[in-house]
C-alpha cells in the first residue's frame, strides 16, 4: 500500500526537526563541556599552587603532599568516628 503524500511529508518534517534538535543539543553539550573543562582545569591549577606554597613539606612534591593530606584526613575521620561511639 502506498503512503500518502501527507504521511511522507510528515515523516520528512519529523526527520528534519529531530536532526536540527540533535545538532543544537550537540552544540550546547559541547560548549558546556568546554566551559566545564576550563573551569576544572583552572581550579586545579590554583589548588596545586596553594598546596605547593602552603602545604608541602621540604622536598615533597604536590602529588605527594595531596596523598599525605588525604591520608591524614582519613585518619582524623576514623578517629572521630571511634570517639563518637
Amino acid at each position: 500500500m502506498a503512503k500518502s503524500k501527507i504521511v511522507e511529508a510528515n515523516e520528512k518534517i519529523a526527520e528534519n526537526v529531530v536532526g536540527g534538535y540533535k545538532k543544537i543539543e550537540e552544540g550546547v553539550v559541547g560548549g558546556y563541556k568546554k566551559i566545564e573543562n576550563g573551569a576544572v582545569s583552572g581550579f586545579n591549577k590554583i589548588a596545586d599552587k596553594f598546596v605547593d606554597s602552603f602545604l608541602t613539606k621540604e622536598g615533597e612534591s604536590v602529588e605527594e603532599a595531596r596523598k599525605r593530606l588525604a591520608a591524614e584526613q582519613k585518619a582524623r575521620e576514623e578517629a572521630g568516628k571511634a570517639g563518637i561511639k
